[in-house]
């Protein structure tokens, strides 16, 4: 599925226009670019995790002449997906929905009968 195909389909779900969509799906992408590009991560409940990870200098060995190699510093981008999503999956199937929480009717408590005196 690609970036049309989503906002097609989130159109589709949600009941606005196809433009819409994609407006809002680039919008959600932005956000989360720029609030992980800060250093923060975002973390979206029962979907994905994403976060900044700076690694440090370091020397490694080149594999073919085992000779010893520094490693420059850097910057990258760690998504890492959440329960909910791995288990959906690797099960194979659509994670169910939460059903909205219904509010019982309060029961009223039985009057409390005084004790007979003798």
């Amino acid at each position: 599925m690609n970036r049309s195909q989503l906002a097609a389909a989130l159109g589709e779900r949600t009941g606005v226009s196809k433009k819409q969509a994609g407006e809002t799906l680039d919008e959600l992408i932005d956000l989360i670019t720029e609030t992980v590009a800060s250093g923060e991560p975002v973390a979206i409940s029962g979907f994905a995790k994403f976060r900044r990870v700076e690694t440090k200098a370091r020397m490694g060995r080149n594999p073919a002449t085992g000779e010893p190699v520094k490693i420059k510093a850097s910057k990258k981008a760690r998504i890492t997906p959440l329960k909910a999503f791995k288990d959906a999956v690797l099960a194979g199937k659509a994670p169910k929905k939460a059903a909205p929480a219904k509010k019982a009717a309060a029961k009223k408590a039985p009057a409390k009968k005084a004790a007979k005196k003798r």
